[in-house]
């Protein structure tokens, strides 16, 4: 019988499939979320216990017929990863609207969106988990962050106040400021010179947020970074 459930956003070929990963492994059912039926299908015919469920998760009624069905297939969401984000890069002159409130839309509406189905969820037990990964770029904005910068801010500001309103619940919120370079194909073809320890395992980050999920509620977590021993911070 599995452990309970544990949806996933952004599953793709770094963080979010070592997520899938690590907590099905655990003995969680998985539900996947990401905008890529295909990819999806084929990691769900791969990982035992992973369940595809395509779904834009900045569209709040796709989101929420997306929990209706993960609650039918799989039961009540128990433990919730917000990996899904992007990477928009360019100072405030050459960013455009587009990608201006592309990236406040994935960090933060589709948490919004996720969250409040997940709480739901999890208040109806008194637990559960709430993991969300950042970034760097929420506490400094750099030239070239235009964009991502004021989108993870406010994600970090966000997930404060949910961790405020939940915690006395019995739900742990915490996010993960991630400072480098996650290990996969396309950041490896960008900086193939690199030495493996440039890079973060998307296996050590997905062990980590378990670490956190296992956290006694008398000493939790809010806020933790990970980075390989080398970044300079």
């Amino acid at each position: 019988m599995a452990k309970g459930v544990c949806l996933v956003t952004g599953v793709g070929p770094g963080t979010g499939v070592a997520c899938v990963r690590k907590f099905a492994a655990e003995g969680y059912d998985v539900a996947m979320c990401a905008r890529t039926p295909d990819k999806l299908a084929a990691l769900a015919a791969e990982i035992k216990g992973a369940h595809a469920y395509p779904t834009d998760v900045t569209d709040g009624a796709a989101v929420a017929a997306t929990f209706a069905k993960v609650r039918k297939d799989l039961g009540p969401v128990d433990v919730l990863i917000h990996n899904a984000g992007n990477a928009v890069f360019g100072d405030f002159r050459t960013v455009d609207v587009e990608a201006m409130e592309g990236a406040w839309r994935v960090n933060v509406l589709a948490l919004y969106h996720c969250a409040r189905e997940a709480a739901a969820d999890m208040q109806k037990k008194g637990a559960g988990t709430i993991l969300i990964t950042g970034a760097t770029a929420s506490l400094r904005g750099g030239a070239s962050m235009a964009a991502f910068a004021p989108a993870k801010g406010a994600q970090r500001l966000f997930a404060q106040s949910m961790a405020r309103t939940l915690g006395p619940e019995g739900i742990h919120v915490s996010l993960a400021i991630i400072d480098g370079v996650i290990d996969m194909p396309l950041t490896r073809s960008f900086m193939g010179d690199k030495p493996d320890e440039f890079f973060l395992k998307p296996s050590a980050i997905a062990d980590a947020y378990y670490a956190v999920h296992m956290q006694d509620r008398s000493a939790w977590t809010f806020e933790h970074d990970l980075r390989p021993f080398g970044e300079r911070w």
